[in-house]
């Protein structure tokens, strides 16, 4: 099959007739040995994976929201399918969840059957919906900080998640890119794309001192060599940022930390204002009628 064109592509289902787009590829954890490591708190373990899965999963979400609402119908499909990764890492990470924490959760019951204040995603993943600028900042600051974090991973003394970085590293790269690119586009370009970037990266910089915090959970797995310590990312995610934004003309913004609640932020449950309603979209469904299949 020479696959010339996308619809020869569609017969290669390998006799699936479930197929759908996304299928057929290799199981990134086939072969992996899904144990928890010894000497690891599988607990612990656990609440890792499902702050890097909610982080993925809530992020995910906002970027479905912009389908028919991108500028150009390339940006539909980029932003589609960069959903698309993440929501697959998140399924992984969550799965990872229960079968770490010895509860047997599937993804399912960790996405749709939790309360606000059981996810654990850092607060700018779950942002209220702004702009296409502000739509870049994010997604420009969330993936060059999450795949500095993944490239340690892929050493992780956990195979799962070591495999899942590994796969994760290739999808980051190219949402770096992405973003990155129209960040010098809107940055280098009029007057008015300058200044809708320049707010939105004043918008979501707030939040970004908690992503190099460390959770009392991370400093344990980091000791015991499963997790990536998110202060050791910085030096690389502000040389990234720096890169990107001297091609875009814009200055590093220059505004105070987001505090935490009651010294608490996302990776304790503490989120802003929008995320409720995020869930109430995400979870409705589920909710409504959850013994159902489809």
């Amino acid at each position: 099959m020479s696959f010339d064109n996308a619809y020869e592509a569609l017969i290669d289902a390998h006799d699936d007739s479930r197929w759908a787009f996304g299928s057929g590829f290799e199981d990134p954890l086939a072969g992996v040995d899904t144990s928890v490591p010894s000497g690891v708190d599988g607990s612990d373990l656990a609440a890792y994976c499902l702050m890097l899965g909610d982080d993925a999963l809530v992020l995910s979400h906002r970027l479905q929201q912009w389908c028919t609402f991108a500028p150009e119908l390339e940006d539909e499909v980029a932003i589609a399918n960069i959903g698309l990764d993440l929501l697959g890492q998140a399924r992984l990470l969550l799965a990872r969840a229960g079968k770490a924490d010895g509860s047997g959760r599937g993804e399912d019951d960790y996405a749709f059957f939790r309360d606000e204040a059981q996810f654990r995603n850092v607060r700018l993943a779950e942002l209220e919906r702004g702009d296409f600028g502000q739509l870049i900042a994010v997604l420009l600051v969330l993936s060059t900080w999450r795949l500095a974090a993944f490239q340690r991973l892929t050493t992780s003394g956990d195979p799962v998640l070591a495999a899942i970085a590994d796969k994760g590293v290739k999808e980051l790269t190219y949402h770096r890119d992405y973003a990155a690119q129209w960040a010098v586009r809107l940055g280098d370009g009029t007057d008015f794309s300058r200044e809708r970037m320049r707010e939105a990266l004043t918008a979501v910089w707030p939040y970004v001192d908690e992503l190099f915090t460390p959770h009392e959970i991370e400093t344990r797995l980091v000791e015991a060599g499963i997790a990536a310590d998110p202060a050791a990312v910085r030096e690389e995610f502000d040389g990234v940022l720096a890169q990107v934004l001297q091609a875009a003309t814009l200055e590093r913004p220059d505004v105070p930390g987001k505090a935490g609640v009651a010294g608490g932020t996302g990776r304790h449950g503490r989120h802003t204002e929008a995320m409720g309603y995020l869930l109430a979209e995400l979870q409705s469904v589920a909710r409504a009628h959850p013994e159902a299949t489809w």
